[in-house]
This record gives structure tokens, C-alpha cells and sequence, in this order.
């Protein structure tokens, strides 16, 4: 387009001339007592070279003031240039595992004036690898003050730091600036959070975290569950004030975790030792009712109840599928011992020990010995049951 407005120009200017090449007048300047005449289209050309050269000139003389501005421009694009690809150097560098390399050439694209956050963080990324913990803060500091996006970065390079320095309290003060900053927990901080959560031993965070993957599908349905298993293990694990402490988190962990093994024991050891048999038991029936757990049902025979005839009873019940388990055996004992049942205890005992010899077993026959006033048989027995690993 804007070469035919060109070639249009030319023709106008060439029928112009040639037009006023057949004009017969003439242009008169007098100033005495001089007198100049011209032909109008010696004038015309002269008058239209003159405002061309002035129009070039004017704009010569502009470009000659822009000059400065322009070598400037100039040099911050070409350092700008060699910023970014020293930045894209930087990446690659670190994603290769070149830790030391990718710093260098991340300092390098700052020092060139590359002001996109990603070089401070690569930097210290790369830091934190070559465990250079005085420059890896350096680099976060200086990656303040950017956009949300860079700040996020930085906030999310910051907790991964203190989660592999064993420092989970700091990395969810990082998470909770994260939310200040009015950012929404993406699934990459919600996986950060659940790391978190679980080194600070925060068992009621790692469920809150583990729904909330869950309800994104961001965590494997397997991996979740067994997360939640380690979680109520831990709670039933740790120390509680009394009975009413015990009962309202037994009530509070899901019905499908309830009659899980590992679960059920620790809750009814929990149970035992609050001298409350009666949950105990009816936990660790449950329990061996659903999944036949040999190390469960010797939990069994701890449950001390003055009139424990259902007990036993139960107990030889599940004896009639699992004749050869030496703890259902070792259970029994203790049940019929307790009960004053002295030859089935003995028979049992003796019948636990013959499949798998054990401490508890030679300890309970110890006591029935007592019992009998066999203390020869007692030290005995107690000597087989230190003698064990």
C-alpha cells in the first residue's frame, strides 16, 4: 500500500513539471537596486528542493537529539536479551541437576538487568542444593516486592527449604503468608502442607489436608487411606488425661477404621488401661470377628473382668476355627487362670507354648504355679520366660 501511494507521487510530480514546463510565466523579485526574474517553474523547483531540505534537515537534527536515548534503549534490549537467555540457561541448568551452573547463570541474567522473580528463586533453589543456606536466604530476600506470582514462588521454594531442614513449624508460617496473600492453596501447597502437618506431628491437620486432596482426586484414594490409618494410630498412641478424653476420640474415628487390627489394639490397650474391659473387649471382638488377627487376640485374654464366662466362651468359639493359634491359646490361659480355672489354663498355656514359646506364656504359668503354691515350678517358669529374647 504504501509503495503505490509512492509510485502515485511520482507520477503527479512528473505530469506536475512537465505541465509547468510549458508554462509561460515568470516570478519577479525586486530590491533596488537589484531585480531578479525567474521562470515560474525554475522557481517552483528551486521552492519545492528547498522545503525538502529542510524537512531532512529538521529531521536529521531530531534524530541527532534522540541519539543518546536510542543507543540507551539499544543496550538495555541487548542486555535485556542476554538476560533471558542466561535466565533460560539458568533452567536448564537445574532441571539438569547443575546446581552450581544454574546459579551462576541466574546471577548473571540479574546482573543484566532481568527482573523476572523466577532468577532469584532458580538461585536460591540452586543454593539450597549445594547446601549453601546464607546464600540460599540472600536469594529469597531479594525476590520480595515482586508480583503475587513470584511471591508465591518464593513462598513455596521458602516451605520446601524448612520441610528438608526438619523445620515444619516455619514451613506452615510460609503457607499461612501464602494465604494471606489472598492466594488460593493450590494442590502443590496443599502436598506441602500434609508433609508439614505430619513432621509437626499435627494429626488433626493431616486429616483436614487429606479431605481436601481428596475432594480435588489429587491423592491416591490407597495412599490417603493408610495416611489416615497413621493418623488415628497416633492420636490413640499418644497420652490422654482419662477415660472421657479416650471415649470421645473413639467416637470420633470412622466407622470403617474401627475394626482395623492395628487400630483396634492400640484402642483397646488405651481401653485396658483405664481399667474399662468392658470397651476393650467388645473392640477387639469386633475386630477379630471381621479379620482374625493372631497378635489382636492375645490382647484378648488381658481383659480382666470379674465374671468372664462370655469371654471364655467366645474364646473357645473362635478356638473351634483356629486350633493352632498360640495366641487365641495364650488368651484362653489367661482367661481360665483368671477365672480360677486352674487345669485349663494349664492345658491351654501348655498348648500356646508348644506352637510358639513365649514370655507371656511362661510368665502366666509362673502365676498359676503361684497359685498352686509350686513356688519351685513358679521360679522355673519365670527363669524360661527371662531366658527368651
Amino acid at each position: 500500500m504504501k509503495f503505490l501511494f509512492w509510485l502515485l507521487a511520482l507520477f503527479t510530480a512528473a505530469v506536475a513539471l512537465v505541465l509547468s514546463a510549458k508554462n509561460p510565466g515568470y516570478v519577479l523579485f525586486v530590491y533596488p537596486p537589484y531585480r531578479v526574474e525567474l521562470s515560474l517553474t525554475l522557481f517552483m523547483t528551486a521552492l519545492l528542493f528547498l522545503l525538502a531540505t529542510a524537512y531532512f534537515g529538521i529531521r536529521l537534527f531530531f534524530a541527532l537529539l534522540r541519539l543518546p536515548s536510542y543507543v540507551r534503549k539499544f543496550r538495555e534490549e541487548r542486555a535485556h536479551s542476554k538476560g533471558r537467555v542466561a535466565m533460560m540457561q539458568a533452567l536448564t541448568a537445574f532441571f539438569e541437576g547443575r546446581y552450581a551452573a544454574a546459579e551462576r547463570s541466574a546471577v548473571q541474567a540479574m546482573n543484566l538487568g532481568e527482573k523476572s522473580g523466577i532468577n532469584s528463586i532458580i538461585a536460591a533453589r540452586s543454593a539450597h542444593e549445594l547446601r549453601e543456606f546464607a546464600k540460599r536466604d540472600h536469594y529469597l530476600a531479594d525476590s520480595k516486592g515482586k508480583s503475587v506470582g513470584e511471591s508465591t514462588m518464593r513462598l513455596i521454594a521458602q516451605t520446601e527449604f524448612m520441610l528438608d531442614q526438619k523445620q515444619p513449624q516455619l514451613a506452615l508460617n510460609s503457607l499461612k503468608e501464602l494465604s494471606a496473600n489472598g492466594m488460593h492453596k493450590h494442590i502443590g501447597a496443599l502436598q506441602l502442607e500434609l508433609k508439614a502437618q505430619q513432621q509437626a506431628r499435627n494429626w488433626d491437620g493431616v486429616l483436614t489436608v487429606i479431605s481436601q486432596l481428596e475432594s480435588r482426586s489429587a491423592i491416591d484414594p490407597k495412599i490417603a487411606t493408610q495416611i489416615r490409618q497413621q493418623a488415628w494410630m497416633e492420636k490413640l498412641s499418644s497420652p490422654m488425661q482419662d477415660i472421657a478424653a479416650m471415649q470421645a476420640l473413639w467416637k470420633s474415628i470412622p466407622a470403617e477404621f474401627k475394626k482395623r487390627g492395628k487400630i483396634a489394639a492400640l484402642a483397646a490397650a488405651a481401653f485396658i488401661h483405664f481399667k474399662d474391659c468392658k470397651n476393650a473387649q467388645q473392640i477387639l471382638t469386633e475386630s477379630l470377628n471381621t479379620q482374625w488377627d493372631s497378635e489382636l487376640v492375645t490382647l484378648y485374654g488381658d481383659c480382666q473382668i470379674v465374671n468372664n464366662v462370655g469371654q471364655i466362651e467366645q474364646a473357645e468359639k473362635w478356638l473351634l476355627s483356629h486350633s493352632d493359634d498360640a495366641g487365641l491359646l495364650l488368651a484362653l490361659g489367661k482367661l481360665c487362670l483368671n477365672r480360677g480355672l486352674w487345669g485349663k489354663a494349664q492345658s491351654y498355656l501348655d498348648a500356646s507354648i508348644s506352637l510358639a514359646p513365649s514370655k507371656a506364656a511362661y510368665s502366666a504359668l509362673g502365676q498359676l504355679a503361684e497359685k498352686l503354691l509350686k513356688a519351685s515350678d513358679a521360679a522355673k517358669y519365670y527363669q524360661l520366660a527371662r531366658e527368651l529374647p
